[in-house]
């Protein structure tokens, strides 16, 4: 009966080519989406501060925008009608 029982470890074929690459790109996909993760989280310093204040107008005088306003067709106040009971 002890004949029988067959306890040596299973034969598991090497890995092919592909079944490396995909296991390789899923850890490296898992690591690239933890570092997003952590940048959106963590705080930037704002060292280049000084590069994005030489992109706006240096002009002493404030922008005007011009106003535009929707030409108004008609207004026509709603009807208040009775609730029916």
């Amino acid at each position: 009966m002890a004949a029988e029982l067959d306890f040596s470890p299973p034969e598991i074929p090497e890995p092919t080519f592909m079944e490396n690459v995909l296991r390789y790109g899923l850890f490296f996909g898992a690591i690239f989406q933890l570092i997003c993760v952590l940048a959106i989280i963590l705080p930037v310093s704002k060292s280049h501060k000084t590069d994005s204040d030489s992109f706006e107008p240096k002009n002493s005088e404030p922008v005007k925008k011009p106003k535009a306003t929707a030409p108004q067709i008609s207004k026509k106040p709603k009807k208040e009608t009775k609730k029916k009971r």
